[in-house]
């Protein structure tokens, strides 16, 4: 049941369609007319209307039709619980599943699971690598590699589990600005070579597909190939940002792990992510929810599958975002493709507006691109980055995460923070609901604080905003 079809009303006898004639075949995609301008602010008429919304990146988007379906389910449980669970949230959640396992082209459908999010999808794995260190399976000081950029819960949750339990983090060193993916194949080998030479055996790297600040595009079809390479036992993508927004193909990328978001770029309401366990991994049959339930030990497809009373909606809900998607030309590619050319196209606009530069190519970007900001904002530390982020926010009712680039000391030690030097970047995001207008507001802002003088030493204090 996707909360939109007739297909799963229920019976006098509480029966759905499927329960009555059995699974469901098949249908062929309806044949929908492409959304107008109209429809689509229609469907995002939610939104504050006040806000130049740049930031889909960081909590997503969900139409109001999906909203809707999600609703509608929420009430079929209100209505009646115990019928809810029995007899239709597993077989939902599995119709889910597999529409997600056609969507990353997984071979199997039991190596796709629901979970609440990425983070979540990282503690499940981190889990049963702490388990192999504490059981002895590795070596106390055996290595776990992950990139500079990791997200910050990620890195946490590596150093809460991993290295609590005896593993070394290594932290791949990446620069930024980037021009070529090669820069980041060099630095990820080098990082294996000093594994390699400290005598240290990688029994993991975590792998990010997009990174969120700075936001890249990175090259994991390739560095999982070194991985398999350089002997590493296991490999996990964290790729939050991802589905919806680059290509994700379970197959091609030969990942153990593979994690990502649906609510930021597939338009699921918050929060639902799946977590791809490849069906050859030995590891993947260790895998449990740190959330212990009736299910534990049948599989983590059903662990994930009820961890207690909660609110599964939002794993309910694909059907009907993955609807809303096929409305647009060319589906989600179509999507996704247009997402990219205009990000470039208003990433682009800025960066001559503000004399600054792309923080990385565009093919290494996909919905999301850095953008310098201007030099005489002064952005020092991470601190005047959040400043200028709700300053924004506040003052303009712009919507942009701000980066803080920190500068590498020259030569003589001393830091490269000269009057071009570029220590603030924006990152902007494109989703069907943007328009110009949203970027134009940006520009102008950023502009007119240049235009007075203002800089970062200027910020009001938490008690004065």
């Amino acid at each position: 049941m996707d909360g939109q079809h007739d297909d799963h009303r229920v019976d006098a006898n509480g029966r759905s369609q499927e329960e009555r004639e059995g699974p469901l075949p098949k249908r062929p995609r309806p044949l929908l007319a492409s959304l107008s301008a109209a429809e689509i602010a229609e469907e995002f008429s939610h939104h504050d209307p006040q806000v130049a919304r740049v930031n889909n990146g960081s909590f997503g988007c969900c139409p109001a039709s999906v909203v809707s379906a999600q609703i509608r389910w929420q009430r079929l449980f209100l209505r009646q619980p115990d019928e809810f669970y029995f007899r239709h949230l597993h077989p939902s959640i599995d119709r889910s599943r597999a529409l997600v396992r056609q969507l990353i082209n997984a071979p199997h459908l039991d190596e796709v699971s629901l979970v609440d999010n990425a983070t979540t999808a990282a503690a499940i794995v981190f889990q049963n690598v702490a388990w192999s260190f504490m059981e002895g399976v590795f070596d106390r000081g055996d290595a776990v590699v992950m990139l500079h950029y990791a997200y910050g819960a990620v890195k946490r949750s590596i150093n809460a589990y991993v290295a609590r339990a005896g593993g070394h983090v290594v932290e791949v060193a990446l620069p930024f600005p980037l021009s070529s993916p090669d820069e980041v194949v060099a630095e990820f080998r080098r990082a294996l070579e000093l594994c390699r030479a400290d005598g240290r055996r990688v029994r993991l790297a975590v792998i990010d597909h997009v990174t969120s600040m700075p936001s890249v595009v990175i090259p994991v079809k390739e560095l999982t190939r070194i991985c398999r390479e350089e002997g590493v036992d296991q490999v996990f993508v964290d790729g939050a940002h991802s589905i919806g927004n680059v290509e994700v193909d379970m197959q091609d990328i030969g990942a153990d792990f593979y994690a990502s978001n649906l609510h930021k770029w597939l338009f699921c309401p918050p929060s639902v992510a799946f977590l791809h366990t490849r069906h050859s991994s030995a590891a993947g049959r260790r895998l449990h929810h740190p959330v212990v339930s009736h299910e534990y030990g049948n599989g983590l497809p059903l662990e994930s599958g009820w961890i207690g009373n909660r609110d599964y909606t939002p794993q309910l809900v694909v059907p009907a975002a993955l609807e809303f998607a096929e409305r647009f030309e060319g589906g989600l590619e179509g999507i996704r493709r247009r997402n990219h050319e205009r990000v470039v196209e208003m990433g682009r606009m800025l960066a001559a507006a503000w004399g600054t530069q792309l923080g990385c190519p565009p093919e290494m970007s996909c919905s999301m691109i850095m953008v310098g900001l201007p030099s005489g904002l002064g952005i020092a530390s991470e601190k005047d980055a959040m400043g200028l982020r709700a300053l924004l926010r506040e003052e303009f009712k712009v919507e942009v995460p701000i980066y803080y680039n920190k500068q590498s000391p020259d030569e003589d030690g001393e830091d490269k923070i000269g009057a071009a030097a570029v220590t603030g970047y924006a990152r902007i995001s494109h989703q069907v609901y943007n328009v110009a207008e949203d970027y134009y507001r940006l520009r102008d802002a950023i502009n007119k604080l240049v235009r007075d003088g203002f800089n970062c030493t200027l910020l009001p204090s938490k008690e004065q905003r």
